[in-house]
């Protein structure tokens, strides 16, 4: 991350995700029974693909909430699927939506409803 204390702030206030520890050039994070970590390096870029995804029990509750926090889903018109307000349906039960993280990383909640 080129800005550890604005990625911080992100991912702790505005996606309320938990900092287990942290240092100058280091945080890690805690997300259901995932943990991870980011730091302070001067290489930092943007992944252009989605770097990180959660599921969800409920997509559009938790668009919701995320957009009462300042998170603005984005829209793809792409061959393999279009999104509608921030949302991709497959059809199938699979849902997902994507947005940026403060460092313009691209990330994903996802909901699961397809039968086995």
């Amino acid at each position: 991350m080129a800005d550890l204390g604005r990625a911080k702030h992100f991912y702790q206030d505005t996606l309320g995700m938990k900092a287990a520890d942290e240092n100058p050039q280091e945080v890690g994070f805690e997300s259901g029974d995932a943990r991870f970590s980011m730091y302070v390096t001067p290489t930092a870029g943007q992944a252009a693909h989605t770097l990180a995804t959660w599921r969800v029990d409920d997509l559009d509750a938790e668009m919701s909430e995320l957009r009462g926090h300042g998170v603005v889903f984005e829209e793809y018109d792409q061959p393999e699927f279009k999104t509608v307000d921030g949302v991709a349906d497959s059809g199938d039960g699979m849902r997902a939506a994507w947005f940026k993280d403060s460092e313009g990383n691209i990330l994903c909640v996802h909901e699961d409803k397809r039968t086995a």
